[in-house]
């Protein structure tokens, strides 16, 4: 279950400091960004949210390079850099927030398991990936995903 009032809480600040956000998800499909619209008056805020499921899409819009998913794979803290900063500079926003990893239940495997995530944001100072690894159902998964991430964004601002 996503925490309300963690959401007010970011809305608030994201006004109060007339920040702007943009997300650039894989493994939560969209449900990042449908959180944070979820509260009136985002529109200040949010300016857009691009789900970037497969590796061509991820070069496509957000300027993750062949080679980095070649040597790391779409599921990694590179990748997941690259998404934050990618989202950050094409919407000319403050912050740019990424997802990318494993939701499962299929999908993992010994070196990279179901539940293993990494989150990057990125904004003007620099650009901060967290590694975890949930152990939830694919809902569950990305609902800690976004949990997780819109922690992290508050911790960021």
């Amino acid at each position: 279950m996503i925490d309300r009032q963690l959401l007010n809480k970011i809305s608030d600040k994201l006004k109060k400091h007339h920040l702007s956000v943009a997300t650039a998800e894989s493994c939560t499909g969209g449900f990042l960004a449908h959180m944070l619209t979820n509260i009136s008056g985002s529109s200040e805020y949010f300016d857009r949210g691009v789900v970037s499921y497969s590796n061509q899409a991820k070069i496509d819009l957000l300027g993750v390079l062949e080679k980095t998913l070649q040597e790391y794979g779409a599921v990694s803290e590179q990748t997941a850099k690259t998404m934050a900063i990618g989202i950050k500079e094409r919407s000319n926003v403050d912050i740019g927030i990424s997802t990318t990893g494993i939701a499962g239940p299929t999908g993992g495997t010994k070196e990279k398991p179901v539940g293993l995530v990494y989150i990057g944001i990125a904004n003007s100072k620099n650009v901060n990936v967290k590694k975890f690894i949930f152990s939830g159902d694919r809902l569950q998964n990305k609902e800690s995903t976004c949990n997780a991430a819109l922690e992290m964004l508050l911790e960021n601002l």
